[in-house]
């Protein structure tokens, strides 16, 4: 461990560098995730609010499980497919994938495209099962 000070000390230039990469590294990838939610919080969010939860994963495995009431639109098609859903267009949107990670460029996607409230729910479908939620197929 004291040789890894020690070349910390030494090197100050490149360990800034490394430093200065990996917080950018990291604000990039919040950014581009979006805003998240808990599934409580999503849970909360469709009962309260009316939210709607938009399921971005493909078809095969959406109908292997998947929220109820969710309306399936697969991320590669979405942006083709946002006319099915200007009517949630005021209504908070709760966006989920299978693990959390493809969800962020969809919440992206649509606020480009002027929805106004969208999040998506970290975790995805994988931690709403391991929460032991309810699940339709």
């Amino acid at each position: 461990m004291a040789r890894f000070f020690e070349f910390l000390i030494n090197h100050w230039i490149l360990s800034g560098l490394w430093l200065t990469l990996f917080i950018t590294f990291v604000l990039y990838l919040k950014a581009k995730a979006g805003n998240a939610l808990s599934p409580q919080q999503a849970t909360l969010l469709v009962n309260r609010e009316n939210g709607v939860v938009v399921d971005v994963r493909d078809k095969k495995t959406f109908d292997g499980g998947h929220i109820v009431d969710a309306i399936n639109i697969p991320l590669a098609k979405l942006k083709d497919h946002l006319s099915e859903l200007e009517k949630y267009r005021e209504k908070p949107l709760v966006v989920v994938c299978q693990m959390g990670q493809q969800s962020g460029e969809a919440v992206k996607l649509l606020e480009e495209n002027g929805f106004a409230s969208v999040a998506r729910m970290s975790g995805g479908m994988t931690e709403w099962q391991t929460q032991g939620l309810p699940a339709v197929k």
